[in-house]
């Protein structure tokens, strides 16, 4: 492809645009040696399959969308959002701590987003001054770089896990730390991404303890830097997979009862996807969910966002948000869609513990992998793993740093397959 063709008309920053996804291309590998008529393994997805291999559809959430009325699959929702659907995500960002948390004086606004990514674009957009940079650990999910040099930001990282030992040891507080306090002398705002619990690529969460750990830096960091503007952004995408889906609302819950001062210039917000947690991926829903102790800041915060969402994409999709509220808006409909979600919690519990298990026994050196979708093996050269895979018709993922294992579309039987794969590989 001549990557100067159409240079009069597209602008510089569009031009930077090249090349095609790295896990759709190796899906595309995976397809063209199943259609050879391989016996291969997919673990390039990010979507839940069944152990069959087709899609794993929460049936709840399903009927619920079907059922709807007319009106509300073919109107438009309000620009930021149908009420009953903001007020249902606050409630899955938080959990059982939102109206204790309320009752302590934090105020909650949300947005209704065009999925996970939408609420990602939003943060980007209007948290960052432009040419600024956000800062990451040094394992995340490689859109996040779109999200943010599609609004001039740069990129600013820490080591996903401490050197040597630590009482922190899934989270590098010191690197946090440090790379925090260099950003304060530079911007007069910091922004901060934490994909937790259930990190994509690695399928990490943090413990309580490291949890607190990166509050309490944030908050000292806030309190140092009163001129600079924190916002810890939470990417959720995954949470409700995780044995503690709420564990962020607990630790903020439990430094608030302990009379932890919430610093004026600090924000703290979840980004939600329902295509996860309700199986609609392509219905792309989300929510942005920011909150902070003075009404007046969520209550401009709320306005920003809808304006920028009208800007964007103008309304998200209104069915997915009538179709969820309804089935939560009820115990029985809540219960029936936690109980197909427990089921398809299971599926990824067990992949996980086999892929362990595999991996112990033929020294794969796997990362630690608690929650979620995914796991992964750290390497320095990763593409070379993933193409000695793929001779084995296992096909991963090989990302900065290591190769990402997608146990969420990998059946349970061929768990052995993939951890002999990569041991061969190793080898």
């Amino acid at each position: 492809m001549d990557h100067d063709a159409g240079a009069g008309l597209l602008n510089p920053y569009a031009q930077t645009k090249v090349g095609s996804d790295t896990i759709f291309a190796w899906w595309a590998r995976y397809q063209e040696a199943i259609a050879s008529g391989a016996d291969a393994v997919n673990g390039t997805i990010g979507a839940l399959l069944e152990d069959d291999g087709t899609l794993a559809i929460n049936t709840v959430v399903d009927e619920a969308v079907r059922n709807a009325p007319a009106v509300e699959i073919a109107a438009y929702a309000p620009l930021t959002g149908l009420p009953a659907f903001l007020d249902l995500a606050k409630t899955l960002a938080l959990g059982q701590r939102r109206q204790e948390l309320e009752a302590m004086g934090i105020n909650i606004t949300a947005t209704a987003t065009a999925g996970g990514s939408g609420a990602l674009y939003l943060a980007a957009n209007n948290f960052s001054n432009r040419g600024d940079s956000v800062l990451l650990r040094d394992r995340y999910w490689g859109p996040y770089k779109g999200f943010l040099s599609g609004c001039d930001l740069k990129i600013k990282t820490y080591p996903l896990l401490p050197k040597g030992a630590s009482p922190y040891p899934y989270v590098d507080i010191d690197g946090l730390k440090h790379e925090l306090s260099g950003l304060c002398e530079t911007q007069d705002k910091v922004m901060m991404w934490i994909n937790d619990p259930a990190h994509n690529p690695t399928g990490l969460s943090l413990t309580p303890n490291g949890r607190m750990a990166v509050l309490e830096a944030v908050m000292e960091s806030a309190s140092v830097n009163e001129h600079v503007g924190h916002t810890l952004l939470l990417d959720a995408a995954y949470h409700l997979y995780a044995e503690e889906p709420h564990g962020w609302a607990e630790t903020l819950h439990e430094a608030m009862k302990n009379g932890w001062p919430w610093p004026e210039n600090l924000l703290i917000t979840f980004a939600l996807s329902l295509s996860k947690s309700h199986t609609i991926y392509g219905l792309r829903t989300g929510a942005l969910v920011s909150i902070h102790p003075d009404p007046a800041v969520t209550e401009r915060l709320g306005t920003v966002m809808g304006v920028t969402g009208r800007q964007t994409w103008s309304a998200a999709p209104r069915v997915s948000q009538y179709a969820v509220s309804e089935i939560h808006a009820s115990d029985e409909g809540g219960a029936a869609w936690s109980e197909e979600r427990d089921r398809l919690q299971d599926l990824l519990v067990e992949r996980r513990t086999a892929l362990i298990a595999a991996c112990d026994e033929l020294k794969v050196p796997l990362n630690p992998t608690h929650d979620g979708f995914f796991a992964w093996l750290e390497h320095e050269d990763p593409n070379k793993i993933a193409e000695a895979c793929a001779t084995h018709h296992v096909y991963l993922v090989p990302l900065t740093g290591g190769v990402r294992i997608g146990l969420c579309a990998i059946p349970l039987a061929q768990i052995p397959k993939v951890a002999e794969a990569l041991a061969e590989a190793l080898r």
